[in-house]
């Protein structure tokens, strides 16, 4: 009896064992894949970053980061009950989890929601091991001018700069941010830091352009960013906004 409980014992063992091996190849199977779909998700290759987050939760379906990528892909397709859902089942498996938190919180605000997405971002800082803080100060500083509270704006702004000096996307949030209160001044002194360094500009960044320099009195200029919204994104909103004259 006892030598039967024996073998029972090493039998549990190596299966327990074999378990454990399987385990982390499904895991590792799914990182790979998760990392590929995030380079194709960086490239603009949408259908492709897909076919490897399904490849990804097909080897291990807990993977938390396979879902906060799809998240980011399903938001960019503006497929946004879906991408809700992905960012919220990747926070239920890593509540703690930073980037995460970050992505969801930029989502709520670009949908919406600014005042919920600020909560997000001050907990993605909770976690002092998280590698980007400077991003979510500065999303939380342009998601402050979105919700209203200029002041709260101002201070995430500054912080990301501490952070990372002459960070783009904290010098257009105070630019924004100068621009709604009225220093027109110190609104294109942060415009031109980041005209500087930023060169993927969008319809907003040159929207914001073109209100900035009308108000700082430089019709140059502000014909200039015009010309370029109108050209480079003429079916956009601010282009029509541009068109109607406001």
């Amino acid at each position: 009896m006892k030598q039967w409980m024996v073998y029972l014992f090493a039998f549990l063992l190596v299966g327990c064992a074999s378990s454990g091996v399987s385990d982390e190849r499904a895991r590792n199977s799914a990182k790979i894949h998760t990392e590929l779909a995030a380079s194709y998700f960086e490239r603009g290759q949408y259908s492709i970053a897909l076919q490897e987050l399904g490849a990804a939760m097909q080897a291990d379906d807990s993977y938390a980061p396979a879902y906060n990528v799809r998240g980011l892909v399903r938001m960019k397709l503006r497929e946004d009950a879906q991408a809700d859902k992905d960012f919220r089942r990747a926070l239920k498996l890593d509540p703690n989890s930073a980037s995460a938190l970050n992505n969801y919180g930029w989502f709520l605000c670009q949908r919406g929601q600014p005042k919920e997405s600020i909560a997000k971002f001050l907990d993605a800082l909770k976690d002092p091991l998280y590698n980007t803080p400077d991003m979510a100060y500065a999303n939380a500083g342009v998601c402050a001018i979105k919700a209203g509270d200029l002041v709260a704006a101002e201070s995430y702004l500054e912080r990301a700069l501490i952070l990372h000096p002459g960070m783009s996307e904290a010098q257009i949030g105070l630019a924004e941010l100068n621009y709604n209160k009225g220093d027109y001044t110190m609104a294109k002194v942060h415009l031109r830091r980041f005209m500087q360094v930023y060169d993927a500009l969008t319809p907003e960044h040159l929207w914001l352009a073109v209100r900035i320099e009308r108000k700082a009195g430089d019709r140059n200029s502000a014909a200039s960013y015009a010309l370029q919204l109108r050209k480079r994104f003429p079916d956009s909103r601010e282009a029509q906004l541009l068109q109607a004259g406001e």
